[in-house]
């Protein structure tokens, strides 16, 4: 059986895609801050696909201890890690006008904890010498826009850190993606003042995920933009 990593998975994206995984019979670690919301996702999944084993890790991917060991459970409970959709993120609005303190609060969620994840499950992939790895960025790591550059900032730099995986492990079998998509309806997008119906849907994501999930070992996707109604 193969086995799937997702971090942020307690809500929105990472919910909705560990789902679509499970269905897809993949067994899960899964990933967030909150051991309630995360129990939660877990119990929901297992209510939809009983036959499927869950794992639930409430760990700070701020903490490099935490992203070793959890890693290392992982690789010790299910022999392997065949997927990973690297999704925790955060958003704060602003650009030079944010407060420090939030804009290194971005960095060290979307990036620097990414970056973490990847550094543990490269290796083992490379050992397995396969593994699929879906970096969620945003539409705002490839298009900056007005008054939000810190968070551009961040998603631009977890864009370049994919793009350069990409190049790196290609030839060790493990394909790297950086998925980058529009307004995403969920409680973060909010903000947006879009109707649901004019955003990407949970479902998109799924669905993509999917898709690079079932491609031919010889097909590599570096990014793939995602953009909503409004965006085009």
């Amino acid at each position: 059986m193969k086995t799937a990593v997702v971090t942020g998975a307690s809500r929105g994206i990472g919910r909705a895609v560990a789902a679509g995984l499970a269905e897809d019979g993949y067994s899960l670690a899964l990933s967030a801050r909150g051991r309630e919301d995360l129990e939660k996702a877990r119990d929901e999944i297992l209510s939809a696909s009983p036959s499927v084993e869950v794992a639930v890790y409430p760990v700070d991917l701020k903490d490099s201890r935490n992203v070793s060991d959890m890693v290392d459970d992982v690789v010790k409970r299910f022999g392997r890690i065949d997927l990973l959709f690297n999704n925790a993120g955060i958003f704060h609005g602003g650009t030079v006008d944010l407060p420090f303190e939030q804009f290194e609060e971005m960095i060290d969620i979307n990036l620097k904890a990414a970056f973490r994840v990847l550094q543990k499950t490269v290796p083992v992939m490379r050992k397995q010498k396969s593994g699929r790895i879906i970096n969620l960025s945003s539409r705002s790591g490839k298009i900056a826009k007005p008054t939000s550059g810190a968070y551009a900032a961040s998603k631009f730099g977890l864009v370049g850190l994919s793009e350069a995986l990409y190049r790196e492990v290609t030839a060790d079998g493990i394909r790297v993606t950086a998925l980058c998509p529009g307004w995403v309806d969920t409680d973060m997008a909010a903000m947006s003042g879009l109707p649901p119906e004019e955003m990407v849907q949970t479902a998109d994501i799924v669905a993509t995920v999917r898709w690079l999930a079932n491609l031919s070992p010889a097909a590599c996707v570096k990014d793939l933009v995602i953009e909503s109604f409004r965006q085009v």
